[in-house]
């Protein structure tokens, strides 16, 4: 297995964080376990190994780079996968409280092996979306919600924005065309309550453009959203 480790410490460095090469060691294990297990289910499309490192894991860190995420924050990655951008700041922010959901629980079994071959602590729930939004336990809880999911803006916010809590945020990670989607978004964010908004721009030596669009939630999610899943993805707001 390629050794990405120096790889990632001048890669992070260029993103103004730091990595030590202890954090260095855990994300090769990851970068290893993700590979073997990607072999027996679809974890993800990327495969060469110094792709994973950029279009992954220095992807996922851009968050620490531009966002400031309070001490010990409750972080819920929302649709998780194999793990991002959960995992990644998980390993450089051992303080935040890291929860990770995803739809298919086999992803999450991964995760669970990953989580203790890294020797970190991290809850996986195994719930859709908007099943989470409307868990009262998990519902307007979270400091910081995260997403990659590939879904626009505003699904991807009536998904999410049940699960911020007060003046929490949601950071939705996007590529080109950030600009137009939280233009198409905006009502769905005044619906449900994601009032503050901000794009963050960034780009990567190989993979390009990255937008972050930050949202601050500063109103309640009215209590009928989110709506079931289907109705979200057809009916947009």
């Amino acid at each position: 297995m390629t050794d990405c480790k120096a790889e990632l410490i001048s890669g992070a460095k260029a993103l103004g964080v730091k990595v030590t090469p202890q954090q260095a060691e855990q994300f090769q294990t990851y970068l290893e376990l993700l590979l073997s297990w990607n072999e027996k289910i679809n974890l993800t499309a990327i495969t060469g190994p110094h792709e994973v490192v950029e279009k992954h894991f220095l992807d996922s860190l851009t968050l620490l780079s531009h966002c400031k995420l309070k001490q010990g924050a409750k972080l819920l990655d929302v649709g998780t996968g194999a793990g991002f951008p959960g995992i990644p700041l998980k390993i450089l922010r051992p303080d935040l409280e890291l929860t990770l959901l995803d739809g298919l629980n086999k992803r999450l079994v991964f995760l669970g092996e990953v989580c203790s071959a890294l020797g970190i602590e991290a809850q996986r729930i195994h719930k859709r979306a908007e099943e989470a939004g409307l868990d009262h336990k998990m519902r307007e809880s979270y400091d910081v919600v995260t997403a990659r999911a590939v879904a626009p803006l505003n699904v991807l916010s009536e998904y999410c924005l049940p699960l911020v809590k007060m003046k929490g945020f949601f950071l939705a990670m996007k590529g080109p065309g950030a600009r137009e989607e939280l233009a198409q978004a905006e009502h769905a964010l005044d619906v449900l309550g994601g009032t503050d908004r901000e794009i963050l721009s960034l780009s990567l030596p190989t993979a390009g453009e990255r937008n972050i669009i930050s949202i601050q939630k500063k109103a309640f999610t009215p209590k009928n959203y989110p709506r079931h899943g289907g109705t979200i993805t057809k009916h947009p707001l």
